[in-house]
């Protein structure tokens, strides 16, 4: 049987042996030289120095000026009036129905259409207008300073007015006006119309601007211009024969 290996300890060795055995036997930096020499980027003796942000603070809310203000306000009662005014149609539209009047001319003659020594045109023209009122609950003044005239090619031959009158719900008006007028310079244009008299067809606009005053049940709004603008063409210019309307149509427009 082999023998066992025996194990001894080692001498324990004092302290001092081992602090001379691990010392240095060179210096750490050599005698003449700085740390600067041997470490390039050497330990700062005190912490480093870190910039400081500068604080800034938040501008307090600029105060609105008058102006704006002002705007606010006119703006406020822009839209209040458009809701007013638009409350206002809508009971006018479902409680009165409104209804736009209706016109034509139905006839016209002619008792003076003729050149003087001047080269002057005297014109003096009867025109039978119907106007008609659809509406049953709407009644039409028709008011002073109306203006109703006969053209011929832009050309103003004559004009005259309506008569002031109240048409009532549902009604219907004829009328009679008598225009004159005097043109100009008229050799040209009497030598359009007569070419234009062979081929049968004339063509006349009649316009009338009359202010009237709509009345709603017991209220009366106040005066508008309606402008009434019929568009006519007739067989001929002829004094004293009967003249025919071959095609008639009016338009009707409003003018506050």
């Amino acid at each position: 049987m082999a023998d066992h290996q025996k194990i001894h300890p080692a001498p324990v060795q004092p302290m001092t042996d081992l602090e001379s055995q691990q010392k240095p036997t060179a210096p750490l930096v050599p005698k003449g030289s700085s740390k600067s020499d041997n470490n390039a980027n050497p330990v700062e003796p005190f912490p480093p120095h870190h910039r400081t942000i500068p604080l800034k603070y938040a501008k307090p809310p600029k105060k609105r000026g008058c102006c704006c203000k002002l705007f606010c306000w006119i703006l406020f009662f822009l839209i209040l009036i458009l809701v007013i005014l638009g409350i206002l149609a809508a009971i006018v539209y479902f409680g009165f129905d409104p209804k736009i009047p209706k016109y034509s001319v139905d006839g016209m003659t002619i008792t003076r259409f003729s050149l003087d020594n001047d080269s002057n045109l005297n014109a003096q023209f009867n025109v039978n207008i119907t106007a008609r009122n659809p509406n049953s609950k709407i009644g039409i003044y028709y008011e002073g300073g109306s203006k109703l005239s006969v053209s011929y090619m832009g050309t103003k031959l004559c004009e005259g007015s309506l008569p002031k009158f109240y048409q009532g719900h549902k009604n219907t008006t004829l009328l009679d006006v008598a225009l004159n007028g005097q043109t100009r310079s008229a050799t040209g244009l009497m030598d359009s119309l007569r070419a234009q008299q062979q081929t049968g067809t004339v063509p006349l606009v009649v316009r009338a601007k009359v202010p009237v005053r709509i009345k709603l049940g017991k209220l009366k709004l106040p005066k508008w211009k309606p402008v009434v603008r019929c568009r006519l063409n007739v067989n001929s210019l002829s004094v004293d024969n009967a003249i025919r309307i071959t095609d008639n149509s009016c338009s009707f427009k409003f003018k506050f």
